[in-house]
């Protein structure tokens, strides 16, 4: 039995910066995750998926991250998108240094 599909959004790195970037409902680019298209559909995911892995020019490694929405808003499931999403945990600097 196949396994149900949960929500997705799809995440990348931006090509020159290397930051964790997410997909728009307007198809651009957002670092902010609680910005990021939620893809409810399996084969709409695949379709929009599809669409940004031609955009080389912007962006490298682009695939679909598995998320939750709930009453914090959009959520990862995953340790690694965590990870991600927060940036090197060695010392504050980037976006870890804006946040405090």
């Amino acid at each position: 039995m196949p396994k149900a599909f949960t929500p997705k959004v799809v995440t990348a790195n931006h090509l020159l910066e290397g930051d964790v970037i997410y997909l728009a409902n307007d198809g651009g680019w957002t670092r902010r995750l609680e910005e990021a298209e939620v893809l409810m559909d399996e084969d709409y995911a695949a379709v929009r998926l599809g669409e940004v892995e031609s955009r080389q020019s912007e962006v490298v490694g682009p695939y679909l991250a598995d998320v939750t929405v709930g009453p914090k808003g959009v959520q990862t499931t995953h340790f690694r998108e965590e990870f991600r999403k927060t940036g090197p945990s060695n010392y504050n600097h980037g976006k870890q240094a804006e946040a405090v």
